[in-house]
């Protein structure tokens, strides 16, 4: 894998690929001082690296098939990438037909590249379809939903294989580690409900019903409790990680929203939900379960990240092909970066 293609990208411009690599190299320096955003390209095959400081793209990396979800090691020196053999099937594609086309199996893996160089080192066992994941606080072991098996695969990341699989409900999408590292929740999509693992037995300890199709998760700081999106129903689901309590639909939101991606803001005591089709970004006080305001943000946001400070989001517009940033202290959008084609997800640097 070490002769992966990088690309160093300045504006619309492309240089011949032996140029290129040169300039790459001589830039990495320069850009390890940078903050950086990571966004996965659906349809380009690609990673675009975007200059957070400048807001501008500085490199495209070619990681393998559709890439989607992506994390970065606790120490910030891999990011890891789930790519997919499965043939992308959107919602106007028949089950049936979708069912039919070609799975190619050796392209399902993690791929794993070097921040410092941005290439491309190896790919990852994964188990089928990976498409979200998370990884454990020591950066030892991935947490892989397999959509397709109705399970979830455990990665050691040194082995570079999948240790043990994990029977979870129907379509399992949304993987979220606990901050504390103790338990990993599951979001099984055809299930309408969440699992919640124990990441010391690996076993199923709790298995919770809530809103339709639930995509995504965030924790409160503690630990204590999991904010769920539910897609189909326009909900946002709250869920007790540590007690036997019922999940609790926290707020209902307009129809034409469709929750997706969502992350935490705790020293604001909000949270940020990307609402598809919707267009916009949701701001959500917590506990409390408050609409404050919707944001536009642009057509199909779905990946979300904050940065460390809590003074920029940014989400990934899969029909627009490029990344929105927000202010959050004016709750308003600063600034557009083009990405590849269908940017799925997005995530910063350390």
């Amino acid at each position: 894998m070490s002769g992966t293609s990088f690309r160093l990208t300045s504006g619309a411009t492309r240089r011949p690929a032996c140029l290129a690599l040169g300039l790459a190299l001589l830039a990495v320096p320069l850009m390890g001082s940078a903050q950086r955003a990571y966004v996965s390209n659906e349809d380009d095959d690609s990673i675009t690296v975007i200059d957070t400081d400048g807001a501008k793209v500085v490199a495209t990396v070619d990681v393998g098939k559709r890439p989607r979800g992506l994390k970065l090691s606790p120490d910030g020196k891999h990011l890891y990438v789930a790519v997919s053999g499965l043939p992308k099937c959107g919602p106007t594609v028949p089950e049936k037909e979708c069912a039919q086309r070609k799975h190619d199996l050796a392209a399902d893996g993690i791929g794993v590249i070097d921040t410092a160089t941005l290439k491309l080192q190896k790919v990852l066992q994964s188990g089928s379809d990976p498409e979200q994941f998370d990884i454990s606080p020591d950066g030892r072991r991935l947490f892989i939903s397999n959509e397709d098996s109705a399970g979830v695969s455990v990665v050691d990341i040194a082995a570079g294989k999948v240790i043990t699989k994990i029977p979870v409900g129907n379509e399992p999408e949304g993987a979220r580690v606990t901050p504390d590292g103790h338990f990993i929740l599951i979001t099984s999509e055809a299930s309408n409900a969440v699992s919640i693992i124990d990441a010391s037995s690996l076993k199923v300890v709790r298995t919770i019903a809530v809103g339709k199709r639930p995509r995504d998760a965030a924790f409160s700081t503690d630990s204590s409790t999991a904010y769920i999106t539910g897609e189909l129903d326009s909900s946002l689901w709250q869920v007790s990680i540590t007690t036997d309590a019922r999940a609790k639909r926290l707020l209902q939101l307009r129809p034409e929203a469709k929750p997706m991606g969502v992350v935490i803001d705790a020293a604001r005591g909000r949270l940020y939900v990307s609402t598809g089709r919707g267009g916009t970004v949701a701001v959500i006080s917590v506990p409390d379960g408050k609409l404050v305001q919707e944001i536009p943000v642009g057509p199909r946001p779905w990946g979300i990240a904050l940065s460390k400070d809590g003074r920029r989001l940014y989400t990934a517009n899969g029909s627009s092909n490029d990344v929105t940033i927000v202010d959050t202290t004016d709750l308003k959008v600063v600034g557009k970066v083009a990405t590849g084609r269908s940017p799925w997800g997005v995530v910063l640097d350390h």
